[in-house]
C-alpha cells in the first residue's frame, strides 16, 4: 500500500491511489464521448432535472428512500449542510448538488474532471466537462430560485479556489473553506460507486429544504418578539445604542456585525421614506 497522491506531467496528471491502482486524466480539448456526455448532462438539466428533484423533495418527501446511504455518507452530507454560513461553505454545497446531478446523469463521466473546452485557449481535460457553465446555467439560478443556498448570480465555480487546474481529490491544494473533507470524501466515494449519486443527491436537497424551512420558522418568530417588544417599549437613544453594544460585546462573529449594521441602516431609511 502506497500513500495516495497526484503526478503531475506536462500533457496529463496521474492520480495514484493507495492500492496501487493510477487513474491517468489527459489535457486536450474534450473528445468526442466527453462531448456526448456534456451534451447529454445540459440537455437534462436544461429540461428542469435539479427542479424535478427538488419538487420531488418538498411535496413527496414521505415517498424518499435513503436506506441505499450509509450512516457515514449521510454524516458527510450532513456536515455539508451545517458547515453553511454567510462567509463560508455554500460554493462547496453547490458543487456537490452540480456534481450529484452530473454523476446521475451519466455516470460514465468522471467528476473530478471540472474543465472541457473544444477551443485551444483554455484549459482543459481530454474527458473533461465546463462545470462552470453547467452551474451558470442550470444550478445556481434553480438555487436561487427555491432559496437552498444563497449564491452569487455569477454561480459558484467563479470562486478560484474550485478552478485549479488539478482534478478533484483529497490532494487537491486550493485553499478550500467549508466541509472540505466531507466534500473531498464524497467525491472519492462517489466515484468508487458507494454512492448511489441520486439518492445521495435528494437526501442533500432534503437536508436544505428542512434548513431553508427552519431558517423562514426562525426568522417569523424573531419578527414577532420584535413586534412584542415594540409594541411595549418606547426605543430611545439611549436603549438602541445599549442593544447595538450588548450585540457588540457578545458576538463572535466580527464580519456579521457590519453586516447587521448596514442592513438595519437601510430598513430604518426604507421605513422612513414609507
Amino acid at each position: 500500500m502506497s500513500e495516495l497522491h497526484l503526478r503531475v506531467y506536462g500533457n496529463r496528471s496521474e492520480l495514484v491511489l493507495p492500492d496501487g491502482t493510477v487513474q491517468a486524466f489527459h489535457e486536450g480539448g474534450m473528445n468526442q464521448a466527453a462531448k456526448a456526455r456534456y451534451r447529454r448532462i445540459a440537455v437534462e438539466l436544461s429540461n428542469g432535472y435539479l427542479e424535478r428533484q427538488i419538487l420531488a423533495c418538498r411535496d413527496t418527501c414521505s415517498n424518499l428512500d435513503f436506506s441505499e446511504l450509509t450512516q457515514a455518507h449521510r454524516y458527510l452530507l450532513d456536515r455539508l449542510v451545517q458547515s453553511v454560513t454567510s462567509e463560508v461553505g455554500r460554493a462547496l454545497v453547490g458543487l456537490t448538488i452540480l456534481q450529484l446531478c452530473v454523476k446521475s446523469i451519466e455516470p460514465e463521466q468522471n467528476i473530478r474532471l471540472h474543465k472541457g473546452s473544444t477551443g485551444t485557449r483554455d484549459f482543459s481535460w481530454c474527458d473533461g466537462i465546463s462545470m462552470r457553465s453547467l452551474d451558470r446555467q442550470y444550478i445556481t439560478p434553480v438555487l436561487r430560485k427555491y432559496e437552498l443556498v444563497r449564491l452569487n448570480a455569477d454561480g459558484f465555480m467563479m470562486t478560484r479556489s474550485l478552478a485549479e487546474n488539478y482534478p478533484y481529490s483529497t490532494v487537491y491544494k486550493a485553499n478550500i473553506r467549508g466541509a472540505r473533507s466531507e466534500w473531498v470524501n464524497l467525491v472519492e466515494a462517489t466515484e468508487k460507486g458507494e454512492v448511489a449519486a441520486d439518492v445521495a443527491l435528494r437526501y442533500l436537497l432534503s437536508q436544505l429544504l428542512n434548513q431553508a424551512d427552519n431558517f423562514r420558522r426562525l426568522a417569523l418568530q424573531v419578527i414577532d418578539k420584535l413586534s412584542l417588544f415594540f409594541e411595549a417599549t418606547v426605543i430611545d437613544q439611549k436603549i438602541a445604542l445599549s442593544l447595538i453594544l450588548r450585540h457588540i460585546n457578545r458576538s463572535d462573529y466580527a464580519a456579521r456585525l457590519m453586516e447587521i449594521a448596514m442592513h438595519s441602516l437601510m430598513q430604518a431609511m426604507q421605513d422612513y421614506q414609507s
